[in-house]
């Protein structure tokens, strides 16, 4: 599943960054392969909010279609 699907309030395991361009983007949010996050909120046509760390994170929905996770 890609983190554009989660809903909100969905705990979720990041599995996969595909590429080199989006994982930099990723690790400069503080996210990498193994992190546990939680989805806030999906704005329609817009960002997907997560936090981590008590830290909220908005990603653009095309990065965060390229990001793989898996349900906790």
């Amino acid at each position: 599943m890609q983190l554009d699907k989660a809903s909100r309030g969905q705990v979720v395991k990041i599995t996969e960054i595909p590429n080199d361009r989006v994982r930099v983007q990723a690790i400069r949010f503080g996210l990498s392969e193994g992190a546990v996050v939680t989805c806030r909120e999906v704005v329609p046509a817009g960002p997907v909010v997560v936090t981590r760390n008590k830290q909220e994170i908005a990603i653009g929905r095309n990065l965060a279609k390229t990001i793989s996770v898996e349900p906790c």
